[in-house]
């Protein structure tokens, strides 16, 4: 039985090692390449003739997630929002997390459905890498509050990012029809979901922690009671009766 108990523990060690072996090509780069591909990612592509080449390493665009999540938290404490740690640390990962994932998987189906060139890994590292020039812009926006500002970050830096995706997509695509289904809809998506953090985010978040938490009731107060006044006839025959009885 020991010999048995000890062989399952070891399979099954074994089997997670494996497990994560699968994902460590995806995550082995070095940190000059990950600095090379984020300035790259501001940088649109001339050439669409033939595939442009996409990094198919998850690092980089999950570190973008996360200092998009940390940026949006920045945000939020700056603002005059009083609210829980732990509630608005899961709203900003599941927005960030949400979008990621969320819009690749799309646009991974719609570029299936597009005969477009280009796999899931692939797709993700290119939204990932995109979502440099939102952070870009909002952490200069969060900070500096201009809406002239932000417009032309908006349409500068994150203009910027979606065309290089915009241009990365048309060189593995073939066809008009499809290359205008598949990149207009990943550049509204994008841009769109750069409006909706800035404007929208914080007014949404407030609105679902208002329906979680409740509104904010004054605190409890205790208040005396009015005691009636009684008379003295009445004192004094109570008194009395209680003289009589001892």
């Amino acid at each position: 039985q020991m010999w048995q108990a000890g062989k399952r523990q070891a399979s099954r060690a074994f089997s997670l090692y494996a497990n994560i072996d699968i994902l460590r090509p995806y995550f082995d780069v070095e940190p000059v390449q990950v600095r090379a591909r984020l300035l790259e990612s501001m940088i649109p592509v001339k050439m669409i003739n033939f595939p442009q080449k996409i990094a198919g390493e998850l690092y980089g665009p999950l570190m973008l997630v996360f200092t998009l999540v940390a940026i949006l938290l920045h945000g939020m404490k700056t603002s005059d929002t009083i609210i829980r740690e732990g509630t608005l640390m899961g709203t900003a990962i599941g927005t960030c997390f949400g979008y990621w994932l969320g819009v690749s998987s799309f646009m991974y189906f719609l570029a299936y459905l597009c005969n477009a060139q280009i796999t899931m890994v692939q797709m993700l590292s290119l939204l990932g890498y995109g979502l440099f020039g939102h952070c870009i812009t909002l952490f200069v926006t969060y900070n500096i509050h201009f809406h002239s500002l932000f417009y032309i970050f908006w349409l500068v830096v994150g203009g910027l990012s979606t065309l290089r995706m915009v241009a990365v997509l048309v060189s593995r695509t073939v066809g008009h029809t499809q290359r205008l289904i598949l990149c207009g809809t990943l550049a509204a998506l994008h841009m769109l979901f750069l409006l909706y953090l800035h404007f929208a985010y914080h007014k949404v978040v407030e609105g679902i922690l208002d329906t979680l938490e409740g509104p904010n009731m004054p605190p409890f107060q205790r208040v005396a009671r009015d005691i009636p006044v009684i008379s003295n006839a009445v004192l004094n025959t109570t008194a009395k009766t209680i003289a009589l009885t001892l």
